[in-house]
């Protein structure tokens, strides 16, 4: 699933910045928090496509 592999993606890219702004980089905080949005984003688009997929096997 193309959807998940773009989450999974976001994910790894978030951890250099995730340890930045542990360490009090606040544009390093900055950053995790605009692609902990979009992790959001992109598990909703997936949570949709499982209950389409869901969906069309009970109908």
């Amino acid at each position: 699933m193309q959807e998940y592999e773009r989450l999974k993606e976001l994910v790894e890219s978030a951890a250099e910045d995730v340890a930045k702004a542990e360490g009090g980089n606040k544009a390093a905080g900055t950053r995790v928090r605009k692609i902990m949005q979009d992790i959001k984003n992109c598990a909703q688009e997936i949570r949709k496509k499982i209950l389409e997929v869901r969906s069309s096997e009970v109908s």
